[in-house]
């Protein structure tokens, strides 16, 4: 084992204060509790998890993009194996066999809002809108550890220019998929079902934001979102929804799931920011998937080169 007993990382940290200490949620949410107490075998499990994924289709003719990072790619069993994704377990290694039967066709997403062209698209006519490229991408996650990634997508300002936003239209809301029958963890109050994230405009069209529909040169498993998700690497983890099955274009910012669980604890803007910490532990150091040291946390995921304009001028501790 590489990871013999994670003192640096607490049990609660899974779950915001507010879902635990709140009793009605917490009756009602055991899986919560279940979650925080199997943080720790969940971690020193990462070396060797038990793998469930299986292979997908190929993905032909991917272009390989200038976005990409040199950094060493996160093995893809322990990126199929370990989850956040609450929608089928709040423990990290169950989703990927829950959500090993979930089925990704027929698959359809509405567009909606401040838009010229209000429509519902199947995920496949998406898929083709554009070129496949692959985007190898560092992941941070809240609770203090990082993946790398080969995500396979093309920039999701190519759907929304398809869309025609409105000049009204300001921010991009994204919600998931509500299918209890399929995804067991929306039968437990844990959060507000369906999952609602959302970004601003121009974050939205930035071009390290991805429409993404594949991985490792396959098809997105479904344990990591599939059939349709976006990945906006600067950003913690839980801003890059999965399974999308509304696109809303709005003047007002969308209430996100996490923001409406826990206010004081997971911000709109949810940039990685080593300076910021969450308030129960500390957002300054990270630890890779499979690794056993921590390593700095880089500001904006060390994206700021690209991101850092975005949000000249504001106070990004205010601005969480």
């Amino acid at each position: 084992m590489l990871i013999k007993k994670p003192t640096d990382i607490a049990s609660s940290e899974v779950t915001p204060k507010q879902l635990y200490v709140n009793r009605r949620k917490f009756l009602v949410g055991a899986a919560v509790a279940g979650a925080a107490a199997a943080t720790g075998l969940s971690l020193r499990r990462i070396a060797s998890p038990p793998t469930v994924a299986e292979a997908k289709a190929k993905i032909d003719n991917v272009r390989k993009s200038s976005f990409s990072t040199s950094e060493t790619i996160t093995p893809f069993k322990d990126v199929t194996n370990y989850n956040n994704y609450y929608e089928f377990s709040t423990d990290k290694y169950e989703p990927a066999g829950l959500a090993k039967d979930f089925k990704t066709r027929p698959w359809a997403v509405t567009i909606e809002g401040l838009v010229k062209n209000k429509q519902t698209l199947d995920v496949d006519s998406i898929i083709k809108l554009a070129a496949p490229e692959e985007r190898i991408y560092r992941h941070r996650c809240v609770e203090g550890w990082s993946i790398v990634v080969p995500w396979i997508g093309f920039p999701l300002s190519v759907l929304i220019n398809k869309a025609e936003p409105l000049t009204k239209a300001k921010f991009v809301e994204f919600t998931t998929i509500y299918d209890p029958k399929q995804m067991p963890g929306q039968k437990v109050a844990v959060l507000e079902w369906p999952y609602v994230e959302g970004l601003r405009m121009d974050e939205a069209m930035h071009p390290l934001a991805l429409l993404c529909f594949g991985m490792y040169g396959e098809v997105l498993a479904n344990q990591d979102g599939a059939p349709l998700r976006i990945v906006i690497p600067w950003k913690y983890g839980f801003k890059s929804a999965k399974a999308i099955v509304k696109i809303r274009f709005t003047d007002k910012q969308p209430v996100n799931t996490w923001n409406k669980a826990a206010p004081s604890e997971y911000g709109f803007y949810s940039n990685v920011n080593p300076n910021v910490d969450h308030p129960r532990w500390s957002q300054a150091r990270e630890r890779r998937l499979g690794e056993f040291s921590k390593r700095p946390t880089l500001m904006f995921n060390g994206y700021a080169e690209q991101v850092a304009s975005l949000y000249a001028g504001m106070d990004l501790r205010k601005d969480f």
